[in-house]
């Protein structure tokens, strides 16, 4: 398959990585020295499941110089995506398919916009990556695994072909029997994980064992279940215990990584995990009061890194 790998940060970075070491096609869109990096010296992965590197690396920060392909990989941050579904008109042919990997709910509906619904699958993915430098992957920890399928969930060719292509990179796949609950399973994950650890500025091991903040926890997750109900999203009777139980595996220090940009002054995905839960409340007529605290909370950290608010001295 010709895959094009449109952001090559640490998701982007470590799946396109694992389908180039097995012969797959792939071209990466960067920018900056990370792209400079890739160019000169390859890209690196240092990896629990074995380090490897990709030399030489197809990579362009334009993708209109790329040409058609059979599938794109969106790696970018959520907030990314709208700007990310144009530049990426020039690669859809029309057996184009485009998988978003991002945390949220919102990335299908934004490329579908863009592109057209026939394009567009329903994705998700869980690792423990970072960017380590220019050109540098470290996947320290967790099996990274990629849960996708059709929109309707139809079983279709294209997405079969998908998960024996992700099988033969040694990466753990699946389609999950509806697409929808599984996301919806991941937002609930890492939401509440993201407001717990951005707002108390504590890793995992912490809130999970403080009482009043395993309720608040366990409150939160409440509320999205609510959301999802009030959307029409069948989930499983037992998840909020599988998502706490998820939690309570963590290693203790763990932190999100929204947390984490929070934390360090970046730009977030705060408007695409805890600000979609109060979206979707509101629409939906659903009480969000946890989430609407966690987001007031953050929201001023937020506009001040992306420079919209200014703090006095």
């Amino acid at each position: 398959m010709r895959i094009a790998i449109f952001g090559a940060g640490s998701v982007g970075g470590y799946f396109g990585g694992r389908l180039s070491q097995v012969g797959e096609d792939v071209v990466f869109i960067a920018r900056g020295e990370h792209l400079n990096a890739m160019l000169t010296h390859g890209l690196q992965v240092d990896s629990i499941n074995g380090d490897f590197a990709v030399q030489p690396v197809q990579a362009t920060d334009d993708p209109s110089k790329i040409g058609k392909v059979d599938m794109v990989i969106v790696g970018v941050k959520a907030w990314q995506v709208p700007e990310a579904a144009e530049a990426m008109r020039p690669m859809i042919g029309p057996e184009t398919f485009v998988l978003p990997l991002q945390n949220g709910l919102e990335a299908p509906a934004q490329l579908s916009k863009a592109l057209g619904d026939q394009h567009v699958l329903g994705g998700l993915c869980g690792l423990f990556c970072y960017v380590a430098g220019p050109g540098h992957i470290v996947h320290a920890g967790t099996d990274p695994f990629v849960k996708f399928g059709e929109l309707d969930n139809h079983r279709s060719q294209r997405i079969e072909l998908l998960l024996d292509t992700f099988k033969k990179a040694g990466v753990n796949a699946e389609i999950p029997p509806d697409i929808q609950v599984a996301m919806w399973m991941k937002f609930m994950l890492i939401t509440v994980w993201s407001g717990m650890g951005a707002v108390t500025r504590a890793p995992v091991g912490i809130w999970r064992s403080l009482p009043e903040t395993r309720r608040m926890a366990e409150l939160s997750l409440r509320e999205i279940i609510a959301v999802a109900v009030a959307h029409d999203i069948s989930l499983p009777e037992n998840a909020l215990q599988t998502i706490m139980t998820m939690y309570d595996g963590l290693v203790p220090e763990s932190t999100a990584s929204l947390q984490r940009d929070v934390m360090e002054g970046h730009p977030s995905e705060l408007e695409a995990q805890i600000g979609a839960v109060v979206r979707f409340g509101q629409e939906a007529d659903v009480a969000t009061p946890q989430h609407i605290f966690m987001y007031g909370s953050l929201l001023p950290m937020e506009l001040r890194a992306r420079d919209e608010l200014q703090f006095g001295e």
